[in-house]
């Protein structure tokens, strides 16, 4: 299936979602913006999906907004609709990865700037290549991370790191991405990993894991007596449902297990 700009291919439930404007370095036009908020909606549709990777075409993973097409085609946009639940189509393309029921796991290499930066903050986990270049770029521009990024990086690093690479706009590598958090690990070749740990998420029972991912995101927010309730809650769907058996058979009989989506 292809999305305007955005390329789709499923197997055995993982979706390879690539990021397709090579020759622009995958930069955010406003089509580019349609196509992406496009695939989020076909995933999130999609019967028997239970993993996701996202990366990018050709040197770069998304080198952020392509300002010579914004000025001239997306300054008349209105940044207070919301398009989409609670988010604009900008913040869309960013907060819909983390929204999505599945895993979401992004590949990145080349560049991540700016709003690229903000669309990999959205996956569930984040591989680099070591050479990948990362800048929360917007202050360059004169303006402000505006991609779902503050909602997204508030779990992900401390309030003082974030304060400054927003003020300063620098750049930083793959081992700093790492070891602030925004990055979860490096690979030499970080789709291949990322396409071999979505495998991995696919053979496990697919109501667990769109359940942990729900308990992950309601962690961000909750008080602790919202979130034992909602432990509770889930545990209690899953317990003796047709796939947790399947689960434990599996396990017990030494096979691979067969879920029902």
């Amino acid at each position: 299936m292809t999305a305007q700009r955005v390329t789709i291919e499923v197997a055995e439930g993982v979706a390879r979602v690539r990021l397709d404007r090579a020759d622009k370095l995958n930069a955010l036009d406003p089509a580019m913006f349609s196509g992406i908020a496009d695939a989020i909606e076909q995933l999130a549709a999609m019967p028997g999906l239970r993993a996701v990777v996202l990366t990018g075409a050709g040197r770069a993973f998304c080198a952020g907004l392509d300002m010579a097409s914004m000025a001239g085609g997306g300054s008349g946009l209105d940044l207070g609709a919301r398009s989409h639940g609670d988010a604009n189509i900008f913040q869309q393309v960013a907060w819909g990865w983390r929204t999505l029921p599945v895993p979401v796991i992004a590949a990145v290499h080349g560049l991540a700037f700016g709003g690229g930066f903000q669309i990999l903050s959205g996956a569930d986990i984040r591989i680099a290549a070591p050479g990948t270049r990362f800048s929360i770029m917007e202050m360059k521009w004169g303006i402000v991370p505006d991609m779902a990024g503050f909602a997204l990086w508030r779990t992900t690093v401390r309030d003082d790191v974030l304060r400054e690479l927003t003020y300063t706009a620098r750049e930083f590598d793959a081992a700093e991405a790492a070891a602030l958090g925004f990055v979860t690990r490096i690979a030499e070749d970080p789709e291949a990993d990322a396409m071999a740990l979505a495998r991995s998420i696919a053979g496990r029972n697919p109501d667990a894991i769109r359940a942990a991912k729900r308990l992950a995101n309601l962690a961000a927010d909750a008080d602790g007596a919202t979130i034992l309730r909602a432990e509770s809650d889930e545990q209690a769907r899953l317990m003796r449902s047709p796939n947790q058996v399947e689960a434990v058979m599996a396990n017990m009989q030494k096979r691979a297990p067969v879920f029902a989506d």
